[in-house]
């Protein structure tokens, strides 16, 4: 069995038995030793390795995808879009406008007369004759100071002067008996003067007996504390049966205090550039020195749009503050109605023109580069080219004046600055720059 398992073994591959001489049959088979088999792989390190060189290979297409389709590869067969159309702007001409140019300034309105309502004699506070916050006139009756003492000082003073009168003729009569003796020579000289003299000082007690009777009339007068102004008073700072403490020295009761409503001051400062300018402006003779004549201006309160009041400049001060480098200026305005009340803040504008023709365009159309402020045009081949402009005040709310920069006939863009870029081509749309005063920009 083992000799033809061998002779199988030793057949040829295609299923042919090879006959060995008997020579080989006899040599011993040489020793073979199986090899170990190779060390099989971990299961899961190819499938990283394949990873990483996947995502290798995607970071290098990645970065480098234009030079692949610049040599040629991943050229794409898709037909490149259309170009896309210039954006479409919204464009206006200046407006053209006669009007006077204005300065805003800020102030506050103060009262043409303020006036602390003191005593002028002492005594108990015995009534209060108005309501806090009324409006007063002149010479209305608002404390009562105890008359009595003073009734009685003014009684004693007509008592003393009717003294005083008493020794007047007496000293008189005996003046006019003793002249008669003179003449007659029944009288010395030295008598004579005697009586000359006491006639002068019954005549010097007597006048001041008047003025005793005068200052005590005046003070009974005091007791009746009226107000010296016209306006709206404030409340009474000493309640009926306190002491109030008068005199023209020392420190007097304060009362209560009295303004005036009509008309009304508004102060406000002016800047030393601002200053300069309106001078400039007035030496060029465009517009009236508001020192040499009465130059009318327009104020507004706060929470207000318009300009309702107006008023004149009265008075401009005489030197500039040094600590804020500003000039103070008053402007006095009409209140008819005490509409407006002391301390409250406004604004008022000064002419610094004649009436002159101006071009306006829209506040929100200028755009701001730095210092330097620009409106973007539009050329008729639709070229967005910006330009340096000079400006001026706000005015109606949101148009501002342009001084220099543009021409009247040039197209500004009021809407879609946020699409338009220096250089660039646009669509552009007429629109109003009336319409467009306050632009909804996209």
């Amino acid at each position: 069995m083992n000799a033809q398992r061998n002779e199988s073994r030793e057949g040829g591959g295609d299923g042919t038995t090879t006959t060995l001489p008997p020579e080989a049959k006899k040599q011993p088979a040489p020793e073979v030793r199986e090899s170990a088999p190779p060390p099989r792989p971990r299961k899961g390190v190819g499938r990283v390795i394949f990873l990483l060189l996947a995502a290798a290979l995607a970071v290098l297409l990645y970065r480098y995808w234009g030079v692949w389709e610049q040599w040629g590869f991943f050229r794409s067969t898709q037909t490149a879009p259309a170009a896309a159309a210039p954006p479409a702007v919204t464009v206006a001409k200046p407006i053209v406008r006669e009007m006077i140019e204005w300065k805003d300034f800020t102030g506050q309105f103060e009262a043409v007369d303020f006036v602390d309502v003191r005593a002028r004699v002492s005594g108990y506070l015995e009534s209060i004759s108005f309501i806090d916050g009324q409006i007063v006139k002149k010479g209305d009756l608002l404390f009562v100071i105890e008359p009595k003492p003073f009734e009685l000082a003014l009684e004693s003073a007509k008592a003393d002067l009717a003294q005083t009168n008493a020794n007047l003729d007496l000293a008189k009569a005996q003046l006019s008996r003793t002249a008669e003796l003179r003449k007659k020579s029944y009288a010395t000289e030295e008598t004579y003067d005697e009586r000359v003299a006491q006639v002068n000082t019954a005549t010097a007690t007597r006048d001041a007996s008047i003025a005793a009777l005068d200052q005590a009339q005046l003070n009974l007068d005091y007791t009746r504390v009226t107000a010296p102004i016209a306006g709206r008073a404030s409340r009474h700072e000493l309640s009926v049966g306190n002491l109030v403490i008068g005199g023209i020295t020392g420190t007097p009761t304060l009362l209560t205090t009295i303004v005036s409503l009509d008309p009304i001051h508004f102060f406000f400062n002016v800047s030393e550039a601002d200053g300069m300018t309106y001078k400039r402006l007035v030496a060029k003779g465009e517009i009236p020195s508001a020192r040499e004549r009465k130059v009318e201006v327009q104020a507004q309160l706060m929470d207000e749009t318009d300009w309702p009041l107006k008023g004149i400049i009265d008075f401009v001060d005489n030197t500039y503050d040094t600590s804020t480098g500003t000039i103070r200026v008053r402007a006095a305005f009409p209140n008819p109605e005490y509409f407006i009340t002391p301390g409250q803040f406004g604004r008022v504008r000064v002419p610094m023109s004649q009436l002159h023709p101006v071009m306006l365009v829209p506040d929100a159309a200028v755009v701001t580069d730095q210092s330097t402020k620009l409106l973007f045009t539009v050329t008729p081949d639709g070229t967005v080219v910006p330009k340096a402009v000079e400006l001026g005040p706000v005015v109606d709310g949101n148009l501002r004046i342009v001084r220099s920069g543009i021409a009247k006939d040039d197209d500004v863009i009021v809407v879609g600055l946020l699409r338009a870029r220096p250089g660039q081509k646009v669509t552009p749309q007429q629109g109003t720059t009336e319409g467009a005063a306050v632009p909804k920009q996209p």
